[in-house]
């Protein structure tokens, strides 16, 4: 496939408990040296907390890049900024866009097409048995299909779907982006109804960030 595919990476942190202890200015300006790397940076970045919802990170940076090497030059300067010592990686997933076989139609991630962010995003990787996979194309359609038109019942719900085969440890890796938490979990707990469902191996961590800029985001952390 001559496709173009964007890169995805969603870097999940922890803050280590001495940044705390550094006076309320200091934080400010590092604050805002991130901010400025982050503009200054050749791909798109989203901002997101998990502070107090999770016990293994308290914030996202989600990227989307034309390469790799662009997202590891965005994480080489951050490491290098004041803030950046003072973070420790706790979840990192690798993934790139690509066309479906099985949606109908074909639509550019809200992400790659600049939409506006969502209030919520609640990001997990994904990951379907190998018995899937020796299916019969036509029967995995068939069941997609049923899959999809529960999805469909839930417009308030937008999926960003992307792909880890062969350059992560997962299958996909899923964005749901909402400004309706309860809407999501409903939907989730319908799919567990469909046929699908018996294929999934593996859908966790589960875990839901809130869209906070990066400054406002950096303060929160204490």
């Amino acid at each position: 496939m001559s496709e173009n595919r964007t890169f995805f990476n969603f870097s999940f942190f922890k803050i280590d408990p001495k940044w705390r202890w550094m006076a309320d200015l200091a934080k400010e300006e590092s604050a805002k040296e991130i901010e400025q790397v982050i503009r200054n940076s050749k791909i798109k970045c989203r901002t997101y907390s998990t502070l107090g919802l999770r016990d293994d990170a308290e914030f996202l940076f989600w990227f989307a890049s034309e390469s790799v090497e662009e997202i590891q030059s965005v994480m080489a300067k951050i490491y290098s900024t004041v803030f950046g010592k003072y973070i420790i990686p706790s979840h990192v997933y690798l993934s790139s866009t690509r066309p479906s076989i099985y949606a109908k139609m074909g639509r550019t991630i809200s992400f790659v097409a600049g939409d506006e962010p969502k209030k919520y995003v609640i990001v997990y990787p994904f990951v379907k048995t190998r018995e899937w996979y020796l299916l019969p194309l036509e029967q995995r359609k068939k069941m997609m299909d049923e899959h999809i038109d529960v999805g469909h019942k839930y417009p308030q719900v937008l999926l960003n779907t992307t792909y880890s085969f062969g350059i992560h440890d997962e299958d996909f890796m899923l964005a749901f982006e909402t400004d309706d938490l309860p809407a999501f979990q409903d939907l989730i707990m319908e799919l567990r109804e469909t046929q699908v469902s018996r294929y999934i191996e593996k859908d966790t961590p589960m875990i839901v960030c809130v869209k906070k800029d990066i400054v406002p985001l950096i303060s929160s952390l204490g």
